[in-house]
């Protein structure tokens, strides 16, 4: 097959083809872990949700309610944390059924498809 040359770019593929196809292993897929661990938590929202659940876990444990209080904290920590090691896949599962993610994803150097 032609692959792309030092210095090239692959060829686009387009959303509906890369969705039918990535099922069946038409495509070779590359994620940059660290671009997508930000990619993945600004999609996510992940530090919104994040500090919210922190901030009701200390109002909660303030208000005589610690275990519960831990909980929710311990809770916000592990979401961001979750999103960090987990975001190449949760990455691919969003581009596999988003159009715009996958647009967006690939247009900025996060995840590249290559045909096989």
């Amino acid at each position: 097959m032609d692959q792309p040359a030092e210095g090239e770019t692959a060829a686009y593929i387009a959303f509906e083809e890369f969705r039918d196809g990535l099922p069946l292993g038409r495509f070779r897929v590359i994620v940059n872990p660290a671009l997508a661990q930000r990619f993945v938590a600004q999609r996510a929202n992940a530090t919104p949700v994040a500090i919210a659940l922190i901030g009701f876990g200390i109002a909660s444990a303030l208000a005589g309610h610690p275990v519960a209080g831990a909980l929710l904290v311990a809770a916000g920590v592990l979401f961001r944390r979750a999103i960090k090691w987990q975001a190449p896949k949760i990455l691919l599962y969003l581009a596999s059924r988003q159009s715009a993610t996958y647009y967006d994803a690939t247009t900025n150097g996060v995840m590249e498809a290559r045909r096989v």
